[in-house]
């Protein structure tokens, strides 16, 4: 496989799990309900919930500092073919967890990669019609300002 094969199926699958974590818990149910392969699967790892550090930066360029804890919900599972999922969410929804684990190891297999990235399309409306009308309040508060210059002062 070339480098850039790797690094598009690498952003795909990113984008997949982001999908995952926007979604709510029932929307990936509803996901998973769609892919019947998805009953046959092990906890590598059990769900869990632990924490995280937040890392943050002065202005966004100056040193990095900890900014806080916050709680995460990860769980890793394999399927029968051997292909691991994994999943990590802000939050404490141990079963959102292992859903979008499952997603990501069904995702990760040619047989049920189509039919997992058809099962995504209402996440992705709702999340794009969400994008749309935020953009569109945004641009209605939008302010702009211009500078009118006099004579020879």
């Amino acid at each position: 496989m070339l480098g850039s094969e790797v690094n598009s199926e690498t952003e795909a699958r990113r984008a997949v799990m982001g999908l995952c974590a926007a979604a709510t818990g029932d929307e990936v149910g509803i996901l998973l309900k769609a892919l019947p392969e998805s009953g046959a699967a092990i906890d590598l790892r059990p769900p869990k919930v632990g924490l995280i550090m937040l890392r943050g930066r002065m202005g966004g360029e100056g040193a990095a500092f900890n900014l806080g804890e916050a709680t995460v919900a990860r769980a890793s599972v394999q399927l029968s073919s051997g292909t691991v999922g994994f999943a990590y969410h802000l939050g404490r929804d141990l079963v959102k967890a292992r859903r979008a684990a499952l997603v990501d190891a069904l995702w990760q297999e040619e047989a049920t990669r189509e039919r997992v990235e058809t099962a995504l399309i209402p996440i992705r409306r709702r999340l794009s019609a969400i994008a749309a009308l935020q953009a569109r309040q945004t641009a209605a508060t939008r302010v702009e300002f211009f500078t009118m210059i006099r004579g020879d002062n």
